[in-house]
């Protein structure tokens, strides 16, 4: 289960296929080659996104895999 307080490198070390998930949803976590260097919640508020909204639909669709 993913927690919002965890760092987007480490986010996307164990579920790379999560940057194209959250791409598709204004949230940009590879810009310039550059990885976000924050949480997953800094991250997904810099954007005006509903945290615990979208670590729930994280969390759904690690589920389906």
């Amino acid at each position: 289960m993913i927690k919002s307080d965890i760092h987007v490198d480490d986010l996307l070390e164990r579920y790379p296929e999560l940057n194209v998930f959250l791409s598709r949803r204004g949230i940009i976590c590879v810009q310039c080659g550059e990885i976000f260097w924050g949480t997953l919640e800094e991250l997904i508020k810099s954007k005006g996104i509903d945290v615990d909204k979208t670590v729930a639909e994280i969390n759904a669709e690690l589920e389906k895999k």
